[in-house]
């Protein structure tokens, strides 16, 4: 389920952001406003909510 302060992957294949994984800000009639960080940039970008999934953060941790 993906709601506000969830950790989200691009996966739509077409889209610059493909597999950048962002935090999600806001979702309205089916957009979602992710927030994208990395170092000295922040970038918040609209997506479809077909064109994310959630991310797993406890994945991987012993």
């Amino acid at each position: 389920m993906i709601l506000p302060g969830a950790t989200v992957r691009v996966t739509n294949p077409k889209d610059t952001y493909y597999q950048f994984e962002g935090l999600v800000q806001r979702l309205s009639d089916g957009k979602v406003a992710v927030l994208f960080e990395g170092g000295n940039w922040d970038k918040l970008v609209t997506f479809q909510l077909s064109e994310l999934e959630a991310v797993d953060l406890t994945k991987g941790k012993k």
